[in-house]
């Protein structure tokens, strides 16, 4: 497998690809970042719940989606920052998604949060991706 440029990207494309597939779970190469986003996504209730299988690389995150009457509790992901132009904000620009129905994952110097954590923390950062 070759590695890729934006695994953030990745996760977010094989989320959205497994929701499509009607999949139970989908698993992803793990990182810290990674795991940052998919405790989020659970904290929000985008997902059931997520576990990291270790192996002898870099472990797997298993990602266990979340339906209700067929619909996915994930209508839209969308990257934000890519690496190739990378988006960051100051606190007062901060996105609402949705009218405050989706949340923004933003990158700051006090750790991955959503949005409205980053308003009540008074931090900015790089906004890395919207859920819906």
């Amino acid at each position: 497998m070759s590695a890729t440029t934006d695994p953030i990207a990745d996760l977010l494309t094989r989320v959205r690809n497994a929701i499509k597939a009607k999949k139970k779970r989908v698993d992803v190469p793990s990182s810290n970042m990674k795991k940052g986003i998919v405790e989020i996504l659970k904290s929000q209730k985008y997902i059931h719940d997520f576990m990291v299988i270790e192996d002898n690389k870099q472990n797997v995150i298993r990602i266990a989606l979340k339906y209700s009457n067929g619909q996915s509790a994930i209508t839209g992901l969308k990257r934000i920052s890519t690496p190739g132009l990378r988006t960051y904000s100051p606190v007062e620009n901060l996105p609402r998604v949705l009218n405050g129905f989706g949340v923004a994952i933003v990158s700051t110097s006090k750790g991955l949060m959503t949005e409205r954590q980053a308003k009540k923390e008074n931090v900015g950062g790089e906004i890395l991706c919207e859920v819906w």
